[in-house]
């Protein structure tokens, strides 16, 4: 992404405080709706590399140190927050530090990409029967690791409702990554799953479900009248996508990437760019000042 003459990428706040300007029209428009009806708009965001920086030990991972009170403090301004990944929804609110918190009751978590519900006004989770074809696809996951010599050095995660193969602690991550792409979807298909790249990641998990689906169907649910979404990671562009298709249905949106020299596909479709977790609490700040 292009600089200006004082260095700035476009997007980046002239001063503190200052919500970032747009740098696309559609952008401009999606943020102009919800600052004129904050009380419409729902607010989607990813955890990891978005509230909680990226870290080789996804157990590790913590929110932002400010992002809770960033997000208290805009909550009830809004509709609805929403934090959507693709962790378990327990696992989100506990490394997030989400639950009991006041000024939280407009959030709810949409973990396993949505087929998980957490709610913070019950601190209560629905949840469909988990597919079997993910208990399966684990069972043969340590033995096919052993058969692929440059996966060495990844490992497994256990995500409840899918499961994940991390490279980033391998010798060679990049290496090991693309080594695992095929096997880990030749896996995936015989026992009816999909596979879901991500930054040193590959998760398996059952189809029909991914963010863009339950950003779409949670906006209609409560009706939203505008949507921002903030994403890092490959998995965000269906959000991306479900952000364009409610455009094209008149509801408003702002795409918003929190920037990442990982993964450049969002940087290139973004309406706003942020330097990623502390600039999305810096905009989410900056919003619920804009909003009274």
């Amino acid at each position: 992404m292009s600089q200006d003459a004082a260095g700035r990428r476009p997007g980046t706040p002239d001063g503190e405080g200052a919500v970032p300007e747009p740098v696309t029209r559609a952008g401009r428009e999606g943020l102009q709706a919800l600052l004129a009806r904050p009380g419409k708009a729902l607010i989607g965001l990813d955890f990891d590399g978005t509230l909680a920086p990226i870290v080789a030990d996804p157990e590790q991972a913590r929110a932002h140190p400010e992002a809770v009170p960033a997000l208290a403090g805009l909550a009830p301004k809004v509709a609805s927050v929403a934090v959507i990944t693709g962790r378990p929804p327990e696992v989100a609110v506990r490394l997030g530090g989400f639950a009991g918190v006041s000024g939280l009751e407009h959030l709810v978590v949409l973990g396993h990409y949505g087929a998980e519900r957490w709610d913070a006004r019950t601190g209560e989770i629905t949840a469909p029967p988990p597919h079997p074809g993910v208990a399966a696809a684990r069972a043969e996951l340590p033995g096919l690791l052993d058969g692929v010599g440059a996966a060495q050095g990844a490992w497994i995660e256990e995500k409840g409702r899918a499961v994940a193969v991390h490279t980033r602690r391998a010798a060679e991550p990049q290496t090991a990554f693309e080594a695992l792409r095929d096997p880990l979807s030749e896996l995936a298909a015989r026992h009816g799953l999909i596979v879901e790249p991500g930054r040193l990641v590959l998760e398996l998990r059952p189809p029909g479900m991914d963010k863009g689906v339950a950003l779409r169907e949670y906006a209609r649910e409560i009706g939203a009248g505008c949507v921002l979404y903030a994403g890092d990671d490959l998995g965000d562009l269906p959000a991306f996508s479900a952000v364009d298709t409610l455009r094209s249905d008149g509801v408003p949106g702002l795409l918003v990437c929190s920037g990442s020299d990982e993964v450049t596909e969002l940087r290139e479709r973004a309406d706003l760019v942020v330097d990623g977790p502390a600039g999305v609490v810096g905009l989410l700040r900056a919003l619920a000042r804009r909003t009274g």
